[in-house]
């Protein structure tokens, strides 16, 4: 019988900024990587005193720090990863996410007060892949996003009550198994198993025939179009109580390469509802919204319960959210600090959501900048300007406004 308990939640840090609202807004534990070994080549990632510091931020809240090591090392790579193992092991990080065998044996040997995760990358699909990493040392293993949630029962079922599992619910989807992909690399240079994917999976292809340069056919599976590969953004955020009787440990969000506001809406909205779920209440429907607030393709379940489809139509995001402006400091009456993100004006209907707070409208009043004059709309990034809310918030609140985005 699958022993229900609440899972972590575990959401991505791509660099400080992001680190902190995944931690405010109410992760159990965040995910990020240093400058090499990640497979997030142009998320902001943390340098050697960085990494240090988000540690000590996370450590300070209760959170705990996972650190991706889940590229595949190549020789001149597999050299230098002893002394970043020990930077992560200094450091305080308290797990490590590998895929390669390697790599694994040498975390043991020189991180040996990090746990071992393994990624999503090693493409774990069955109980007798999961059972034989846990004999050698994992506490932990990471799906492949294949698996479905019948499968994830019987692994559970089948591997020792030690051994946690974590599994992606949210976020981007990739149309090879379990990101393993030569595609980018032969097209653009770009490797996805070093983390520098250019999606050409997202790209409208055509046909050629040799003999008809230049001419170009359309490829079409049906009415709706040519985006072949495209795949659908996963979200499970209406299933938390299926995979909470999964028996699942962690409950993880994709996103290392998103913005802050991506961090800090999303792990809000999943760290409400799942609290809702386990407490046995309904789901707040005003956290629910909070997925369809921030950039994303069309959602899916991903594979969970069977194929989820691919979307056809394009590869374009939902975007019909922008941050204007983050709340820096508030006093009891609502005289906020702000900085400012995107332009805003007086007279402009806002929300603003924060840190365990609901979202909530208001139209911009009087606005001053730091001089203390008056002024309708703060025009220079990031400038510091003064702004009075209805009520008191916490700071790293976000303000934003409803902007069409979305590519035609």
């Amino acid at each position: 019988m699958i022993k229900r308990t609440k899972p972590e939640l575990l959401a991505p840090a791509g660099d400080m900024e992001r680190l902190k609202m995944a931690v405010l807004y109410g992760a159990d534990a965040v995910y990020l990587a240093g400058t090499d070994f990640g497979m997030r080549a142009f998320a902001g990632n943390f340098t050697p005193d960085e990494l240090r510091q988000a540690v000590g931020f996370a450590h300070s809240h209760g959170v705990r720090v996972h650190c991706t090591i889940n590229t595949m090392p190549r020789n001149d790579e597999i050299v230098r990863l002893p002394e970043h193992l020990e930077l992560l092991n200094d450091a305080g990080v308290d797990a490590i996410i590998v895929a390669d065998l390697g790599a694994f044996t040498l975390a043991g040997k020189y991180a040996p007060k990090c746990e071992r995760h393994i990624s999503t990358q090693a493409s774990i699909c069955n109980y007798e892949t999961a059972r034989a990493w846990h004999d050698l040392g994992a506490s932990r293993v990471i799906l492949a996003r294949e698996v479905g949630l019948e499968e994830i029962r019987t692994i559970r079922e089948k591997t020792p009550e030690d051994l946690e599992i974590e599994a992606f619910v949210h976020g981007a989807m990739c149309v090879s198994y379990s990101g393993r992909c030569l595609l980018s690399n032969y097209m653009t240079g770009r490797d996805s198993s070093r983390g520098a994917c250019a999606q050409p999976c997202r790209y409208q292809y055509a046909l050629m025939e040799e003999k008809r340069p230049g001419e170009y056919f359309p490829i079409e599976e049906d009415e709706k179009g040519t985006y072949i590969l495209n795949s659908r953004d996963m979200c499970m955020i209406d299933h938390l109580g299926d995979l909470c009787d999964a028996g699942l440990s962690s409950l993880k969000i994709e996103g290392r390469a998103k913005s802050a506001y991506y961090a800090a809406i999303v792990t809000g909205a999943y760290r409400h509802c799942l609290d809702d779920v386990w407490a046995g209440r309904e789901v707040d429907p005003i956290w629910r919204a909070e997925v369809e607030h921030v950039s994303h393709r069309p959602y899916s379940t991903g594979f969970y319960y069977g194929y989820p489809g691919q979307f056809y139509e394009n590869s374009r995001y939902i975007r019909e959210w922008q941050v204007v402006a983050l709340v820096t400091d508030c006093d009891a009456e609502g005289n906020a600090t702000l900085s400012l993100r995107n332009k805003f004006r007086t007279g402009d209907t806002v929300e603003l959501v924060g840190p365990d707070s609901r979202p909530f409208s208001m139209t911009v009043g009087q606005m001053w900048d730091g001089e203390g004059n008056p002024i309708d709309e703060p025009r220079n990034p990031q400038m510091t300007f003064r702004m009075k809310l209805p009520r008191p918030v916490p700071p790293y609140t976000l303000v934003r406004h409803a902007v069409e985005l979305s590519a035609k």
